[in-house]
């Protein structure tokens, strides 16, 4: 996992790439689902949670600048981190890890962590989300809605044309409720069942 996202971030600094591109970066979140592991690799602010049961499991925890072994990290590199309209890297980045953002790699690391969790008969869902999710919803929330969305309690109408799978459905209900909490952040969301339904 760390191999390829480094491929990633190398291929999107790659000599011949335009130079606005040194400026541009993005956040990644990869989860694997096998029988008996979740193995889950983060850089940047989306996030992964692991619904069991009623309990709500982080499977990664965002690269916030102020999160302090990320601002130590930061520092002793000779950067800086401000808080001007949140905590940012030099001022400028809202996140202390990303792929590409070249300009700022003296500061701001490619490389993401890696959890490898085991899986058990009480794994229900995972959340796997861009920080315009999280920036407007708990964990918590999160999994109060998509639960009630699977158990039937809440029902997006979408046109039988449209109509996809109930994860994807449940995904969506995320989305708009994310904007109809003021996110103005982008908002992608995957919801993926670990139990087939009976």
């Amino acid at each position: 996992m760390e191999a390829s996202l480094g491929k990633m971030d190398e291929e999107v600094g790659e000599k011949g790439v335009d130079a606005s591109m040194r400026t541009a970066g993005s956040m990644a979140v990869v989860a694997v689902v096998g029988k008996e592991e979740v193995v889950v690799a983060s850089r940047g602010d989306s996030r992964t949670v692991l619904c069991r049961g009623d309990v709500v499991v982080p499977l990664s925890v965002d690269h916030k600048p102020d999160r302090p072994d990320e601002k130590e990290r930061v520092e002793v590199a000779g950067g800086r981190v401000t808080d001007w309209n949140g905590s940012c890297v030099l001022g400028v980045l809202a996140t202390s890890r990303s792929i590409g953002d070249y300009y700022l790699k003296q500061n701001v690391m490619a490389e993401p962590e890696v959890t490898v969790s085991k899986r058990t008969k009480l794994d229900d869902f995972l959340v796997i989300a861009s920080n315009g999710l999280w920036d407007a919803l708990s964990n918590e929330v999160a999994h109060q809605v998509v639960r009630r969305c699977l158990n039937g309690h809440i029902k997006r109408r979408f046109p039988k044309e449209l109509r996809g799978s109930n994860a994807a459905e449940v995904a969506a209900v995320l989305a708009e409720l994310a904007v109809a909490q003021g996110s103005q952040d982008n908002i992608s969301v995957i919801v993926i069942e670990l139990k087939k339904p009976n």
